[in-house]
């Protein structure tokens, strides 16, 4: 009973590291409990479900605000499940739990239905004084730290000191280059939305005049900005289809990098798109948000909530886009893909800034944004990107390249913020190394693995 107690305290400490209360330092302390709890239980594999179980109830809770607990339940039970190999670490040895951890993280982030790694534990470092690791190695190194700081501090419980899981640390006196090819300027306007929910925009043109309105009323302060840029959905209809969407996109002077949802060829598609009086350019969302944009194994969803019936499937795109202006080789990242390795390494490798657009009206006020603000925090380490992330309903935030906020809003509030940013077109040694990084860290943690097995017998 004792184990379960502490199986459970573990995972509430665990899910009080990420945002509401992004409390890092209790990530590694938390996963020691767990490494402590797994290594004296004799039931290893309840032990880890129930762990995770906890962990990703209260982390994940904003999935149930509109759309009720049932859901909420099926994906903490879900990814719980996929937390249960952890307890092969009692039977082959507790220097193997940064190992399973890392390899589970892994596959959470491809499997199932493309993969849902919004739980990694790097995305809970946003505020470690170790984050640069993200830049060297990727989220994945970030997160093998942490485990490997939990393992020295599941030894100091054992009464025992091994330093060995730290020697990573050195690798944060590698010089990070950051090669600056000039600079941009960009209004960021969070128009807000009439009302949060899964309507926000059951109005027509509602939320894109709130758009309207805010971005002229910030131009009255300042029209000095070589771009404007609006979130995900700020144009809630079609712009190709209604002339006066057009009509008032074209009234103004700059170029505006827009999210609206569009309908070709018969199928809806989530897209940004740079509309200016030259050109207009167009990016549809790659990795689309499954039970959200689309509706995996329609047959189950239908019995488990009557809303997925009302969800028509989206297309998804195949490419990356770059949008140019002004030198700014500018990366649209739309919301869930945020959290897409292969996506952002892709997209990091031909921009110099990077913009995020986001649609937070359907989980109002609750964590969700904050969570996602972090994991954009630790993409611009990763990549040595300037990051502009902006949301319907906040929050919008600037992020440099060391993962620090220089600008935000609050929530649910029509905002805005006059950005000017470095275009940096250096790669991080994670870029340069690409998918090698996962591999490497993964070889790494088997190594130290084998190599202290007897020292937490």
């Amino acid at each position: 009973m004792v184990n379960i107690i502490l199986s459970i305290i573990s995972g509430g400490l665990l899910s009080a590291a990420f945002a509401p209360l992004s409390i890092w330092w209790l990530a590694p302390v938390a996963i020691a409990l767990h490494i402590f709890t797994i290594n004296r239980c004799s039931r290893p594999f309840l032990n880890s479900f129930l762990f995770a179980l906890v962990f990703n109830a209260v982390a994940l809770h904003w999935t149930s605000i509109f759309v009720g607990s049932t859901p909420w339940i099926i994906l903490a039970v879900g990814q719980a499940i996929l937390f249960i190999p952890l307890g092969f670490a009692r039977k082959y040895g507790i220097a193997l739990y940064p190992f399973i951890f890392l390899l589970l993280e892994q596959l959470r982030g491809v499997f199932p239905f493309g993969g849902f790694g919004w739980m990694r534990i790097a995305y809970s470092q946003a505020d470690a004084p170790y984050r640069a690791m993200a830049a060297i190695g990727g989220a994945a190194a970030l997160s093998a730290l942490v485990l490997s700081i939990s393992l020295t501090l599941f030894a100091l419980l054992n009464a025992r000191i091994n330093l060995l899981p730290l020697l990573p640390l050195i690798l944060l006196l590698i010089p990070i280059d950051t090669n600056s090819v000039g600079s941009i300027t960009a209004l960021m306007v969070q128009g807000d939305v009439p009302e949060l929910g899964l309507d926000f925009n059951s109005r027509a043109t509602a939320v894109f005049y709130n758009h309207v309105d805010a971005t002229k009323k910030a131009l009255e302060l300042d029209n000095n900005v070589n771009f404007i840029l609006w979130p995900e959905n700020a144009v809630d209809v079609d712009p190709f289809t209604h002339p006066k969407v057009a009509q008032a996109l074209d009234s103004f002077t700059q170029p505006l990098i827009i999210g609206a949802v569009i309908r070709e060829k018969s199928r809806l598609q989530n897209v940004s798109i740079l509309w200016g009086s030259e050109n207009r350019d167009l990016y549809v969302k790659q990795h689309l948000t499954p039970f959200g944009e689309y509706i995996p194994l329609p047959w189950l969803a239908s019995k488990i909530s009557a809303l997925s019936s009302s969800v028509e499937d989206f297309a998804a795109g195949s490419s990356s886009k770059i949008f140019t202006i002004k030198g700014a080789k500018i990366a649209p990242i739309i919301c869930f893909e945020l959290i897409d390795d292969q996506i952002l390494q892709a997209a990091a490798k031909v921009s110099n800034v990077m913009v995020v657009q986001t649609n937070s009206a359907t989980f109002g006020l609750s964590p969700e944004s904050a969570q996602q603000l972090e994991i954009s925090r630790i993409r611009a380490i990763e990549h040595g990107r300037n990051i502009l992330s902006v949301s319907t309903t906040g929050i919008s935030a600037v992020i440099d390249y060391t993962g620090t906020v220089t600008a935000r809003t609050q929530m649910h509030v029509p905002a805005h913020i006059f950005a000017t940013v470095q275009l940096l077109d250096s790669q991080t040694p994670r870029d340069r190394a690409g998918e090698w990084a996962a591999v490497a860290v993964l070889i790494w943690l088997l190594i130290l693995a084998r190599a202290r097995r007897r020292a937490y017998t």
